[in-house]
């Protein structure tokens, strides 16, 4: 069968339609264990994202699609259930999470360091739907962070939980150990080609003339 560019537009197609459909529909067998009646929730936009004044709270950034087009990880984690337990792992350290909504980009880098630069304690979180993870402080150069999880097919509820604590910890100026995390040689090119496709349908829901937004998260 020749292989032109036809038929890899086809075939592209078709697997962007069956992940971003069934991955939807199957959770892993590990997140819906550790997810709590159903695990539903919803995400509701409350104004316009402003600086916060409370050393005390750390912000938590995602994308357009996190929660509405897409609703779990690369790996299946709901969306619900890493916001709950990266909200846990924060509150954990008795800091208060706080949720908003970036607009403007795709970059996992980018949108921790908004949610750093609107914390009040400078500290932020940025979360891709696909799971891509990065810890930020408000100082440091966009491209530079504290600590950055990439492979998201690694990422399950614990990690999180983690990260929301390390967070947390950074905010009251304490120095913790960076999060463990596996290390998978065989990640990468497992997943490569579906978080390409994720990455581009994540960018296609950018509207990079509206501001960031506050959320209110309802876990249901």
């Amino acid at each position: 069968m020749q292989v032109n560019e036809e038929l890899i537009k086809k075939v592209i197609a078709e697997v962007l339609q069956e992940v971003l459909g069934e991955q939807a529909k199957m959770p892993s067998p590990s997140a819906t264990q550790l997810l709590p009646r159903g695990g539903k929730m919803t995400l509701v936009e409350v104004g316009v994202a402003k600086r916060g004044t409370d050393p005390k709270e750390v912000a938590v950034a995602v994308p357009p699609g996190f929660g509405t087009a897409f609703t779990e990880t690369i790996i299946g984690v709901p969306h619900s259930e890493v916001l709950r337990q990266v909200f846990a792992g924060i509150e954990e350290e008795g800091l208060k999470p706080r949720l908003v909504r970036v607009y403007h980009t795709a970059d996992v880098g980018f949108i921790a360091h908004q949610a750093a630069k609107l914390s009040g304690s400078g500290i932020g979180i940025g979360i891709l739907s696909r799971g891509t993870t990065v810890i930020h402080q408000r100082d440091l150069n966009p491209l530079n962070n504290l600590e950055l999880f990439p492979q998201a097919p690694l990422l399950d509820p614990e990690v999180y939980r983690a990260i929301g604590r390390n967070a947390a910890k950074y905010a009251k100026g304490e120095r913790p150990t960076p999060v463990p995390t596996r290390n998978d040689p065989m990640a990468r090119p497992r997943y490569q080609g579906i978080a390409a496709l994720l990455h581009n349908k994540e960018a296609s829901y950018l509207d990079r003339s509206k501001p960031p937004m506050e959320l209110e998260v309802r876990f249901e």
